[in-house]
């Protein structure tokens, strides 16, 4: 009878902290995201945070990223597992340790894909640019497969903004 109790206990605590977050609205129009330069990609692209910290461990993040036309994205892991969706434009998606535009694959507008943790990937645009938008569990980070490709290792800089 404890243990019933008990767990019957921890359920009912478990669902009044997701019910808080399901009580609260959270509504971010397009016009009013605040993008910003994404200091983990090469220049063009900006990001957006909606949700949560992507910096803080076990906290559930959503951001969008929005790549421009002609963009090009180097190999590079993500310790976290991303679920991802191309909201809009034309994105190319390969898997590696090297951006190879023969292999990788086109996703369209409304595409779904799963970026497994660690997992080497590259992306690119072609004329249309892209926005996509990724959730995970923090702590987020990017970690390029050849180091030289990472825009937070140039000559000249002095901080390492997050990952």
């Amino acid at each position: 009878m404890k243990t019933l109790f008990l767990s019957a206990t921890l359920i009912i605590l478990a669902g009044s902290v997701f019910a808080q977050h399901a009580t609260r609205s959270n509504i971010i129009e397009p016009d009013a995201m605040p993008w910003t330069d994404s200091p983990s990609q090469p220049k063009g692209a900006k990001f957006s945070v909606l949700l949560g910290d992507p910096r803080k461990a076990g906290e559930i993040f959503v951001l969008r990223v929005e790549f421009p036309p002609n963009y090009r994205l180097p190999a590079h892991t993500h310790p976290y597992t991303g679920y991802s969706t191309v909201i809009s434009g034309s994105y190319y998606y390969g898997e590696g340790d090297k951006l190879d535009m023969q292999q990788g694959r086109l996703l369209k507008a409304g595409t779904f894909y799963v970026e497994p943790a660690n997992h080497a990937h590259y992306a690119w645009t072609t004329s249309e640019g892209a926005i996509v938008q990724t959730q995970g569990i923090g702590p987020a980070g990017t970690d390029y497969i050849n180091p030289e490709d990472d825009p937070r290792k140039s000559v000249g800089s002095t901080s390492q903004p997050p990952k």
